[in-house]
């Protein structure tokens, strides 16, 4: 069986069983993808553990707007973070929603 086929089989067999929260939290999901900011985040994340700080340099974005993204994603348990002393630390959280990231891109970088 091809792939194409299993994802069309995976398809059908979820189809059936798309609860309201099933649904609710998928749509967060593409949400969070949605803005290009909180991409360019992921994205930077899919490297390796970063701060708040070292984000914001990297991305020449502001402390406050990292931080608030940071937040979006942190509740839709995409990052996590770790403190050491008084620096948070975050990185990914969810493999899944990663690779959906990478393919996007890749789908992307081929147009």
């Amino acid at each position: 069986m091809s792939e194409e086929q299993k994802l069309a089989q995976s398809f059908s067999k979820s189809e059936q069983h798309l609860d309201e929260e099933t649904l609710f939290v998928v749509s967060q999901t593409f949400k969070a993808l949605s803005d290009p900011t909180r991409i360019r985040i992921l994205n930077l994340l899919c490297t390796g553990e970063h701060s708040v700080n070292d984000i914001a340099e990297t991305l020449n974005l502001s402390q406050s707007s990292v931080s608030h993204q940071l937040r979006f994603l942190k509740n839709l348990r995409l990052v996590k973070y770790r403190r050491a002393g008084t620096t948070l630390y975050y990185s990914e959280d969810d493999d899944h929603v990663m690779n959906l990231l990478k393919q996007a891109i890749e789908h992307a970088a081929h147009h």
